[in-house]
């Protein structure tokens, strides 16, 4: 299994998480990287602990049937947030939830998660987002890590600038669900040369 990472702006933007409209994954991982760690010493390192519950934080099992896990097996415990209908998911800023639809949770404004996997000093040493394929399973070609750059990326900016950089147009996302995806190289889809 290889997951490719994201470590620009670019490339969290071709990957089409958290996209299209109404779908919630682009303003969360905004909240996880702008409220919920710090990035300090080379270290991603969360301001609560993740096992507490707190936002609706809750252990990640990395199960899904065979051997197709998402993410790589360790023997480190992983933990995942987004699920807006888990308790403590309340606690989320309300721009996370602001487009969340009842009557189609998981189909539309609920399908997106972040992944962590917590080392043993209580860092995040990997953190991944994916999407819900169906009500059970999550997407393993739509997983992917976000690197430590990134992440400082998206904490250096403002909302609405990090919005206006990463949400792709309607013709853009036509064109994204019109091929597969991979990480873009020079030579691939227009997403390769933003």
């Amino acid at each position: 299994m290889v997951v490719s990472t994201l470590n620009e702006l670019p490339l969290l933007k071709c990957s089409g998480f958290g996209q299209p409209w109404p779908r919630h994954g682009l303003d969360l991982l905004y909240w996880f990287a702008h409220d919920y760690i710090d990035l300090s010493n080379g270290e991603i390192v969360p301001w609560f602990r993740p096992q507490n519950g707190n936002f609706g934080f809750h252990k990640y099992h990395n199960r899904i049937e065979e051997e197709d896990h998402i993410v790589p097996i360790q023997n480190l415990p992983y933990y995942e947030v987004g699920n807006l209908n888990y308790p403590g998911a309340e606690q989320l800023p309300d721009y996370v939830a602001a487009k969340y639809n009842r009557s189609r949770p998981i189909l539309d404004s609920n399908k997106d998660r972040i992944i962590v996997r917590l080392d043993e000093n209580g860092s995040f040493n990997r953190v991944y987002v994916t999407e819900h394929s169906d009500l059970k399973r999550f997407d393993s070609s739509k997983t992917y890590r976000v690197s430590q750059d990134l992440l400082q990326i998206i904490q250096n900016m403002s909302r609405d600038q990090y919005l206006s950089v990463v949400t792709n147009t309607r013709e853009e996302h036509v064109r994204l669900q019109s091929q597969s995806y991979e990480t873009p190289s020079n030579n691939d889809s227009w997403c390769a040369i933003l």
